[in-house]
């Protein structure tokens, strides 16, 4: 079964994705990870994306690609796979379409007011990491981190001006992407204001018809 996960910053995409891997024992690929795997391995794509990071620039899509294509013959893929991060554009999805064929393309729906609130919400131990959200998940003690009592803070990609403007990107880059499975047939949408149980049990059952 070969899924791509999309869904804006914030939509729980990424905890959707790790339920779903570990219900159909499919492994989750994200381009950032998979880069740090091939820097770390020193293969040539990841010295050419190293030099590329160390020299302020981009990765090309058609690095990401290569590396993309490698990692889809590991022996965990064999099953399937699920892509989260990846594709963002068109043209990305258009080359993995040269690399692969898609099953299902799984969107998490939230609306930018509630993205908004949910993340500006959120609140992260500098010292254990741990995070909260001021509201959902809040801390026993307020401002302060229940392991270790350390002060919490916002993240600086959590305050409302940067989470606008990484929505503003996300719709202008990632959310053709909606139309461009639709027309393939392959798209289904979740509302991912459900609780988080409830999105986990209505994208595992309708992925269990083609699985």
């Amino acid at each position: 079964m070969k899924l791509i996960f999309l869904g804006p910053p914030g939509a729980g995409k990424g905890t959707q994705a790790a339920v779903i891997a570990e219900h159909f024992n499919i492994p989750t690929i994200s381009t950032g990870a998979m880069i740090r795997e091939e820097i770390n391995a020193e293969t040539p794509l990841g010295l050419a994306a190293k030099q590329l990071i160390n020299e302020g620039k981009l990765i090309s899509d058609d690095v990401i690609m290569k590396m993309l294509e490698e990692r889809l013959k590991y022996k965990d893929c064999q099953n399937g796979f699920i892509l989260d991060g990846v594709p963002r554009t068109i043209p990305q999805a258009e080359m993995i379409d040269a690399i692969t064929k898609i099953d299902k393309v799984i969107e998490i729906s939230v609306a930018d007011e509630v993205i908004v609130e949910r993340l500006s919400g959120r609140r992260e131990c500098a010292d254990c990491k741990l995070t909260y959200n001021i509201k959902s998940n809040p801390p026993k003690i307020e401002g302060k981190c229940d392991k270790c009592g350390k002060e919490l803070s916002i993240r600086d990609d959590d305050r409302p001006e940067t989470i606008k403007n990484r929505l503003a990107v996300y719709h202008k880059q990632t959310e053709p992407l909606k139309d461009f499975y639709k027309d393939k047939g392959i798209l289904s949408v979740f509302d991912g204001t459900n609780d988080i149980d409830k999105i986990s049990a209505d994208i595992i059952k309708a992925l269990e018809v083609i699985a």
